[in-house]
């Protein structure tokens, strides 16, 4: 596993904690940080304790705010180095997109650039209402590629995702939830004890059901032709034929909350 001070895994229970720790930089994401997501995710995704993952940032003033610029030179200053930097940011997107666990995105403060591809890769995002949002590319002349684009424009739609790269100005957690990206705004003391019990909420339910749930609108978003329907057809007949599902049952006759183990 690549090891970096500047990313911080945690388990509590059924609860992954992944945190880009570089508040001097807002949380700007280095090639090794990167590198480290994707080893951190892929560890969540495979360990069957972890049902829900929190995605956050250190300090106070950002989730992720993008690229750290101070490394370009020593990272993307050749070809080589730049299609590198590029497989490791498209392979940490990637482990936090097809992990098959709940992903929350816990933003405090900026949420710009990389940092808005970030929390587009999550299942749920939650804000502060002091948070900020941008996609800056149009200020720099940056391209954007499909991957992305798409990603957002599943969660808020076509005409608010031409908007925040046509404008590339910030907008803020209102904005943000009337968007639809934002699924909830707290105050901001608030905001880890409600994502930390939204977690727990979401840990305590049917692991396959809630799994079964998140692969299905996968396959909802692809083309058509792109669908594994038997796969989607196969995870909801595990729900009906596993001992979790008898336990729901007995649990709603005797008045009681369930107990599930995922089997």
């Amino acid at each position: 596993m690549t090891t970096t001070d500047k990313m911080i895994a945690r388990k509590d229970g059924a609860i992954g904690t992944l945190i880009f720790n570089n508040p001097a930089r807002h949380n700007a994401v280095s090639l090794e940080m990167w590198r480290a997501c994707t080893d951190i995710m892929n560890d969540f995704s495979t360990d069957s304790a972890i049902r829900v993952v929190i995605i956050t940032g250190a300090g106070e003033k950002a989730f992720v705010s993008g690229a750290d610029i101070s490394k370009f030179a020593e990272e993307r200053a050749s070809r080589d180095g730049l299609e590198a930097y590029n497989e490791a940011v498209d392979a940490g997107y990637a482990s936090v997109y097809n992990c098959p666990k709940p992903t929350i995105a816990m933003i405090r403060g900026y949420c710009v650039g990389g940092g808005m591809g970030l929390a587009s890769c999550c299942d749920i995002r939650i804000c502060t209402d002091n948070s900020r949002f941008a996609v800056p590319a149009a200020k720099l002349s940056v391209g954007y590629r499909y991957a992305g684009v798409k990603r957002l424009l599943d969660i808020v739609g076509p005409s608010f995702t031409k908007e925040i790269f046509y404008t590339a100005r910030q907008f803020d957690a209102e904005e943000a939830r009337i968007m639809g990206f934002a699924n909830r705004v707290v105050p901001n003391d608030q905001l880890e004890t409600y994502v930390r019990d939204y977690a727990a909420t979401i840990a305590a339910n049917a692991p396959l059901t809630v799994s079964s749930i998140k692969f299905i609108v996968g396959e909802i978003a692809k083309d058509e032709s792109a669908r594994d329907m038997a796969k989607c057809d196969a995870m909801v007949d595990e729900c009906f034929a596993s001992g979790d599902y008898e336990e729901g049952r007995k649990a709603f006759m005797e008045k009681r909350k369930p107990v599930f183990t995922g089997k």
